[in-house]
């Protein structure tokens, strides 16, 4: 980053001189705005999608996950391989300053029993409202219907409006574009050659807290049981913990959050090993032993189904999963039968298409940025959110680093502005 000007903050260009354009009005590019907004600086908001905060409100259908209540440590080693990058932006504005930040707009929270806090109503639409409010109050203008096209040959921002095509001059840009999954809602990855254009290395948009294919399931499993749940069960990569919790079945695989949770060793498996097997409990409660047990108890003229019921409670789409990826032998040997319901290998193939994850992983690398979020090959514009090189599981990590991001770019853009924008510049 630039050295701040060795000279007084009262010689310093005041915020209200400068204008700047956020492009994307998801939850960074709002969070930014919030900030440059509350500092007086001119801010213009474009999107592409009639109205901001799309995804943001489609990801709270289902109860409105914003962050989670767990210890902070424990918290940041969710984002893997980037956690190292993402510590100092959430060092700024950690979970808790993110329920601070809520209840600020009058929403109250709640920790529910797995630590994922949650607005009290579950919803996203009342806190988004709360917050284009505040953010409109701050002078934020917002512009929808404007697609971002790049830079012209003077390096105006290109928009593309229903009245046709724009030209922008901003004295600092920050992109928030999001990722490439749910094209729909505005996140479809075209921003990626208009940066590699400009010479910025991005890592490939890849499927995150995603469903995986299998090679194929049965007729008959795709016809009984294809949406059906799988409760109380574990996942385990081979070698590493299980994870307990849920998912479900599909006619092409697997998906859900048991899944999503563990999404991204399973596609870094298969996109360096072709295909990836998962170890499935089918019991996590019960041990080995135990299982084995129950199993070699008599049972007469009893099916083997109506012995897995009696004796383990094993049965609908569990008992079908367990003969559909167990051969005949395994199911005449206790021990064996066992160590299967214990550790059942599903072999999965590929991920779901990009489109349909929730998240993605790849975008533009921390190595492209300086420490205020700034690309390093174009002086003046930013990066925050999804469109970064970063994945988490799905929910409330996802949005804690979405909003932590884009406060530390609003942040670098105005120390970045003092110190390279003259007050007296044509405006």
């Amino acid at each position: 980053m630039p050295a701040l000007l060795a000279c007084p903050v009262a010689a310093m260009p005041q915020p209200s001189s400068f204008r700047v354009a956020i492009i994307g009005g998801g939850p960074a590019g709002l969070m930014a705005a919030e900030v440059l907004g509350q500092a007086g600086v001119n801010v213009d908001l474009y999107d592409a999608m009639p109205s901001v905060g799309r995804k943001f409100l489609l990801a709270g259908v289902g109860g409105m996950n914003i962050t989670h209540a767990e210890d902070y440590a424990a918290f940041v080693s969710r984002y893997a391989e980037r956690a190292g990058d993402l510590r100092p932006l959430l060092d700024a504005f950690s979970p808790d300053s993110l329920r601070e930040w809520i209840h600020g707009l009058g929403i109250d929270t709640f920790v529910g029993s797995s630590g994922r806090v949650f607005p009290t109503d579950m919803k996203a639409a009342p806190l988004l409202r709360a917050w284009l409010k505040r953010l409109r109050e701050n002078g934020v203008r917002i512009h929808t219907r404007q697609r971002w096209l790049g830079w012209d040959a003077e390096g105006a921002l290109r928009l593309a409006g229903p009245e046709g095509e724009s030209l922008i001059e901003a004295d600092a840009t920050l992109l928030a574009l999001g990722g490439g999954s749910w094209a729909r809602l505005g996140s479809d990855g075209t921003w990626v050659p208009l940066l590699e254009a400009r010479g910025i290395a991005i890592a490939p948009l890849q499927p995150a807290n995603c469903g995986f294919e299998v090679a194929g399931w049965s007729e008959h499993l795709r016809e009984k049981f294809a949406g059906a749940p799988l409760k109380t069960v574990s996942l385990a990569l081979p070698g590493e913990a299980p994870r307990k919790g849920e998912f479900v079945l599909t006619a092409t695989g697997i998906e859900g959050s048991l899944v999503y949770a563990l999404s991204a060793p399973i596609r870094n498996t298969i996109n360096r090993d072709g295909a990836a097997t998962v170890l499935l409990d089918l019991l996590p409660d019960r041990t080995l032993a135990q299982v084995a047990s129950a199993l070699a108890r008599p049972r007469g003229s009893q099916s083997m189904a109506k012995h897995l019921h009696r004796q383990l409670k094993l049965d609908g789409v569990k008992a079908a999963l367990l003969r559909e990826l167990t051969d005949a032998a395994t199911f005449q040997d206790p021990q064996a039968l066992a160590a299967a319901i214990k550790a059942l290998p599903i072999r999965l193939v590929r991920p779901r298409p990009l489109d349909e994850a929730i998240s993605s992983a790849g975008g533009v690398p921390f190595e492209e940025l300086d420490e205020g979020l700034m690309l390093r090959r174009l002086p003046g514009v930013f990066c925050a959110g999804e469109m970064l090189d970063w994945e988490a599981p799905t929910g409330g990590y996802l949005l804690t680093a979405c909003f932590a991001s884009g406060r530390a770019a609003a942040a670098g853009m105005l120390r970045w502005l003092r110190a390279n924008v003259p007050a007296n510049a044509p405006r």
